[in-house]
């Protein structure tokens, strides 16, 4: 779960949404009930995490019989991260599909200082052409944003958004890229791109000019101009619809979407040993403000349970300090749903 984590310290606080007890939100099934101290336990751990800025969402989807799901303040829009990646990711190959500008998963690419930006441990010194597909796989399974801006730019922002808005998903926000988010909150107007050169002065916290004046980072990281949020509803709902096969219209689009999926990292780490499992994480540190998610679907059986954990916190450890108690308490929540079903 690479990101960007800039060393700055400045203050930053979030509006927070009243803290409530983790429930269940719909019936539970006899199977649940058996497993339903598990469940409750496991869910409180991951709340205890950051109690009024983490959200959670568990759904179990029979193709017959009765489903439940279970989860905290499944409707908080949250900063998300890298997890917004699985929009691009869909809009690229819905764009494959349609033909749209000839794009492939084998059409080359480049990389060079134009796209060059932090957080990118697959692509980060790399410079000449690739394939389409090598910037796919490096955005998810190592959540390289390089291949992230990359595809991004092959796809276009406002389209993602447009497959956004047309699914439903409201509260979820793509940026223009990932050095355009950078560049915003450092401070620099929306849609302005520093360029490499801004990004590593940024990484060893030397002063920013943009149109002659020194810029002041920004420290409303959940904002509508760029950023990256979602709710655990909003992303539970985009992976049950596209597994599912709702979202491309030929079966290869769904087996690339799979395929790729399967490599995030946090899927390996988070969901229990043995569960085909398909999902993206995401991370960040700015300023004092520190976010960890990981969504995606794991199947149990051939029954789906789609999840997505989110938690938001200020001060303290950053979120590289904190991943292994994250994926801890995601993975017991995961097991307990998994005996659950």
């Amino acid at each position: 779960m690479t990101d960007f984590r800039p060393t700055r310290r400045n203050a930053l606080k979030l509006t927070a949404a009243s803290l409530a007890a983790p429930a269940l939100l719909s019936p539970a099934t006899s199977a649940l009930a058996a497993g339903r101290a598990d469940l409750d336990a496991a869910i409180n751990r991951f709340v205890a995490l950051a109690p009024k800025t983490t959200s959670c969402l568990v759904a179990f989807a029979p193709p017959q019989g009765q489903g439940w799901r279970a989860g905290f303040a499944p409707e908080q829009r949250l900063f998300v991260g890298s997890a917004v990646k699985t929009y691009i990711l869909g809009q690229f190959l819905l764009d494959i599909e349609s033909g749209r500008n000839q794009l492939s998963g084998t059409q080359l690419c480049t990389v060079s200082d134009a796209v060059r930006t932090p957080g990118s441990p697959v692509l980060i010194g790399l410079n000449g052409q690739t394939q389409y597909r090598t910037a796919l796989e490096s955005m998810i399974s190592h959540s390289d944003n390089i291949g992230t801006d990359i595809s991004l730019a092959a796809v276009g922002p406002a389209r993602v958004r447009e497959l956004v808005k047309r699914m439903g998903l409201k509260t979820v926000s793509v940026p223009d890229s990932t050095r355009i988010l950078f560049s915003y909150l450092a401070g620099a107007p929306s849609g302005v791109d520093l360029g490499w050169d801004g990004m590593q002065k940024l990484a060893h916290n030397e002063k920013v000019y943009y149109d002659n004046r020194p810029l002041s980072p920004r420290t409303d990281v959940i904002n509508d101009k760029q950023s990256m949020t979602s709710s655990a509803d909003d992303l539970v709902n985009w992976y049950q619809q596209t597994l599912a096969g709702k979202v491309f219209a030929k079966p290869t689009s769904l087996v690339e979407f799979k395929r790729i999926s399967a490599m995030a990292d946090a899927v390996w780490m988070a969901v229990p040993q043995g569960l085909l499992a398909y999902g993206k994480g995401g991370s960040l540190d700015w300023e004092n403000f520190h976010a960890l998610c990981f969504a995606g679907q794991m199947l149990v059986g051939k029954t789906p349970v789609t999840f997505s954990f989110t938690s938001n916190w200020l001060e303290g450890k950053t979120s590289g300090e904190r991943t292994e108690e994250f994926i801890s308490a995601v993975s017991a929540v995961l097991k307990a749903a998994a005996n659950a079903a």
